[in-house]
């Protein structure tokens, strides 16, 4: 049986773009896998926001990525990448982390350039590009002959302007990009950088570039993110309210009534069957019409 990172390589190399749908949790995993998508993605932006309520600024860990990452890879069969962050702040911790990753059965991660703390209002830059490399090589031995795809996130076109750290210079992930390749990474993405400059760089990297949120020419995959987690919290608020103010949630029974896949996403039959055997056996009761 191929690992969950040789899955993922055998997508990238056969050359047809693909996308891994957002899932923040084991049931968004089961739901992309279920409508057709060949890999999903968790970032850390749903991650920390869904499961912990804090924003993505360096202050969400990687223990706690891998914990719900690791919860979603084990519910799919297919592939899922996840956001590592700078996988920690040296190369003991990227090694350490890298194969914590392997062991959640994770098939790849996406290792950034920007200095913590990132996303926020502090203007902080990005790590020296030799930094970066010894993140990159250290992930590469730690991952064995396990297959994970190591991706690495190149900052440079997420200006201060816009909340990333980078200057904007098109020279310069050109030449972050091509080191990053040299270190070892298996792709690359540009992350919140316009269509149009990652279109001026895309044709200098030498390994494989997937896009984050929107797709683009010659690029292998999109990690598609933001619209899943938002989705549900936008719904779970109208609902609250809902209760809040009626006494009563109508509309989630509605929704509830039109989910037919809900059963089969959770196992039930799988878990029903289980116990009418196991009860059988051991001379116990059942209900014969048992309602779902």
């Amino acid at each position: 049986m191929p690992t969950p990172g040789e899955k993922l390589r055998a997508l990238i190399e056969n050359g047809e773009h693909f996308v891994a749908a957002e899932a923040y949790s084991a049931l968004t995993g089961r739901i992309v896998e279920h409508v057709g998508f060949k890999a999903a993605y968790l970032g850390g932006h749903a991650c920390s926001a869904f499961h912990y309520a804090i924003p993505d600024n360096g202050i969400f860990s990687q223990i706690e990525q891998i914990e719900q990452a690791g919860r979603i890879a084990q519910a799919m069969n297919i592939p899922l990448v996840a956001d590592a962050d700078t996988l920690g702040e040296t190369v003991a911790d990227a090694y350490r982390f890298t194969r914590m990753y392997v062991a959640a059965g994770i098939a790849g991660y996406h290792v950034e350039d920007e200095v913590n703390p990132k996303h926020s209002k502090h203007v902080n830059g990005l790590c020296r590009i030799e930094e970066m490399q010894a993140r990159i090589e250290a992930g590469v031995k730690a991952r064995g002959d396990s297959g994970l795809v190591i991706i690495a996130r190149c900052d440079e076109l997420y200006t201060s302007e816009n909340g990333g750290g980078g200057t904007g210079s098109i020279e310069e992930a050109i030449r972050r990009g091509r080191a990053y390749a040299e270190a070892g990474a298996d792709a690359i993405v540009f992350a919140s950088a316009p269509p149009a400059q990652q279109a001026e760089v895309i044709p200098h990297m030498t390994i494989p570039v997937c896009t984050l949120g929107f797709n683009l020419p010659d690029t292998a995959f999109t990690l598609s993110t933001g619209w899943g987690w938002v989705s549900a919290a936008v719904n779970h608020l109208k609902m609250a309210r809902e209760l809040m103010e009626t006494g009563s949630v109508a509309s989630a029974m509605n929704a509830f009534a039109n989910f037919p896949e809900k059963y089969d996403l959770i196992d039930q039959a799988l878990y029903d069957d289980l116990i009418v055997d196991w009860a059988s056996r051991m001379d116990k009761p059942t209900r014969p019409n048992h309602a779902r």
